[in-house]
């Protein structure tokens, strides 16, 4: 049986939001390369570091922030906000999610001319698009090996299946995401009336 983190639940204080707001500040300056790059990101924060909450949760908020308009960071980032410590908590980690993109966006803004002709800020973009790879990579790694060692075949089926159907077929992803979010309601509420 898999071993299960003991989730820890701090107290809503002061010191409390100023770790929420640090912690989410630093994962959104470093989300470079699209929003998938917060999972592990997620994980080793407030998994492994914090234990606020469980890989479960974790892969589940992400999911449920995919799924909704918006930019994946900022979704997930209202998710765990208000799963931590309600409307507070949701505006803490929205700010600090959308700072870092704004202060560099605004740096970059006053310095355009430099940034679109730099050879030294190219390559640096060009390393960090194959970090953030790296990064996606391992997280499908470790999700599959997850999988696999619970050994059940229907999320093996889907996992393959959408593989196949968007690198294969060239299916839409977000057609993807919405067959499989539609198989993965069916097959809960099938569980539930068992």
């Amino acid at each position: 049986m898999e071993e299960e983190t003991t989730l820890e639940h701090p107290r809503r204080d002061a010191h409390f939001f100023w770790v929420l707001f640090k912690s989410t500040f630093i994962i959104s300056a470093f989300t470079v390369g699209g929003g998938y790059v917060i999972v592990p990101l997620l994980k080793a924060k407030y998994v492994d570091e914090y234990h606020w909450i469980s890989d479960k949760e974790t892969l589940d908020m992400v999911a449920i922030a995919q799924s909704m308009p918006g930019v994946i960071a900022c979704n997930s980032a209202i998710i765990l906000g208000y799963r931590m410590a309600g409307i507070a908590g949701t505006l803490t980690a929205l700010i600090a999610t959308v700072l870092p993109p704004l202060i560099t966006l605004t740096i970059i803004s006053y310095c355009y001319d430099f940034f679109i002709q730099s050879q030294i800020v190219k390559m640096i973009l060009r390393g960090m698009q194959c970090g953030a790879t790296a990064l996606m990579v391992n997280v499908g790694i470790n999700l599959l090996m997850k999988q696999c060692k619970k050994k059940l075949v229907l999320p093996l089926v889907i996992i393959a299946a959408t593989f196949i159907a968007n690198v294969v077929f060239d299916v839409n992803l977000m057609y993807l995401v919405l067959i499989d979010g539609i198989i993965g309601l069916l097959c809960m509420r099938d569980a539930r009336y068992d």
